[in-house]
């Protein structure tokens, strides 16, 4: 094999948030090194958020890669587990690990961003590594359940044994004397972390950053304003969708309200169409304004009106008053913009009701589980209604997904430690 070259960093990533929160802070550093080589392995999927800045010539995205049927979640299901490794994960994981060693063994750093999975491979690589845990927050059990959701006395009872939501030999990898730089995504899951022997820091979430501050329309201004996420991990997300549009279908608003529909790769603007269609929105005719704002095509249904964009989620998330969501990234993304949110889980992979119960206990109950569609539809109206109760929501929102600036920070960090 070729011998790499010395400026260079390979990035390890475990899923499409994962793949978000890494080219947030690898834009950063290479504002801080331009000349520095970047390799990225998708460990789940491939990679998509990686690819402008692949085109650009900023990256590299390495094989081997495998779209998995679980979408990264074979975690949560052995039903899933057992696709997945029907599917050809082993042998994927070895491969992978063959990758990563032979970069090591150049005397070339590796970054892990996710959980136990890449931080496994980066400390078997055999050099130095770096890890940036993204999913995990002792908010998850340190905080109160959601209304009606019922407490988790077992699961809360190990973590509190624990003293932290990262388990044992996750704790044990991330002391490591290779491992130079551990990054969690708040303070109070760093102090857990404190306790265990490792010198976890949380210099700030980079979820929260490339959002604009883009001015809301003054036609929008006299609109109330929804937006639905519906997430990106297909199947799952079509069925969904489904499930939240049909509780605008039955639920008319009071007055005039538009829905913001922000697609990305997945489902497909073409998918979306088919999914308005069938739950009873007509197309209307181009506007003007809307196509200003990224909108690419107009839908109704009674005083429902939906406005369709491509990649426009960074520009829209913020002109919102309440989403209805079943992501998992951009919910929380939302919320930390003071967006609270109303979410309704399904039958899975991901978005099933245990997630969306960690997902409301993480941001502070900044996002309501609900458990029927007609309760998402009542909960929407109350809230509708109710301006105080949606700015004390969206402020702990804020509060737990902290202020914009953590990819620069961690950036900072990943050429002190890790390059230097």
């Amino acid at each position: 094999m070729s011998s790499l070259p010395l400026n260079r960093l390979l990035v390890l990533s475990n899923g499409h948030g994962e793949d978000l929160i890494a080219q947030r802070i690898l834009r950063a550093l290479q504002t801080r090194q331009p000349q520095l080589v970047i390799r990225v392995l998708p460990l789940v999927g491939l990679g998509e958020a990686f690819a402008n800045d692949e085109a650009e010539g900023h990256l590299k995205r390495l094989g081997p890669q495998l779209q998995l049927p679980s979408g990264g979640f074979s975690n949560q299901s052995l039903r899933g587990l057992t696709r997945d490794l029907a599917a050809g994960l082993p042998l994927l994981s070895w491969r992978q690990m063959r990758l990563v060693r032979h970069w090591a063994q150049q005397g070339a750093p590796v970054l892990a961003v996710g959980d136990l999975l890449p931080l496994l491979l980066a400390w078997g690589g055999g050099g130095r590594f770096g890890f940036i845990g993204t999913p995990k927050s002792d908010y998850t059990w340190a905080s109160v359940a959601p209304t009606g959701w019922g407490p988790t006395p077992l699961a809360d009872g190990y973590h509190r044994c624990k003293g932290s939501e990262w388990d044992p030999w996750e704790w044990a990898v991330m002391g490591s004397r290779r491992c130079r730089l551990v990054a969690v995504r708040d303070p109070l899951t760093a102090r857990g972390l404190h306790r265990h022997g490792v010198a976890a820091l949380a210099p700030g979430n980079p979820m929260m950053d490339g959002f604009p501050q883009a001015p809301l329309p003054a036609w929008l201004d006299s609109q109330r304003r929804l937006m639905l996420l519906a997430g990106s991990r297909l199947p799952e997300a079509l069925g969904n969708a489904r499930r939240l549009l049909s509780c605008l279908r039955w639920s008319q608003p009071p007055e005039a309200t538009t829905v913001l529909i922000a697609s990305g790769s997945a489902p497909s603007p073409d998918a979306w169409a088919t999914l308005l269609g069938g739950a009873g929105f007509e197309a209307m005719a181009a506007d003007p304004a809307a196509t200003a704002i990224g909108a690419s095509s107009r839908w109704r249904l009674g005083r429902w009106t939906v406005l369709l964009g491509s990649h426009t989620f960074s520009r829209w998330a913020g002109w919102a008053e309440l989403g209805l969501a079943t992501a998992g990234t951009a919910t929380e993304q939302l919320a930390g913009l003071g967006v609270p949110c109303l979410s309704l889980p399904g039958p899975g992979p991901q978005f099933k009701a245990g997630f969306a119960r960690r997902q409301s206990r993480l941001l502070g109950g900044a996002v309501l589980p609900c458990h029927q569609p007609d309760e998402l539809a009542r909960r929407l109206q109350q809230l509708l209604h109710d301006p105080s109760t949606c700015h004390q929501l969206g402020a702990i929102g804020r509060r737990r997904m902290g202020p914009a600036g953590g990819s620069a920070q961690i950036a900072a960090l990943v050429e002190q430690r890790l390059l230097g």
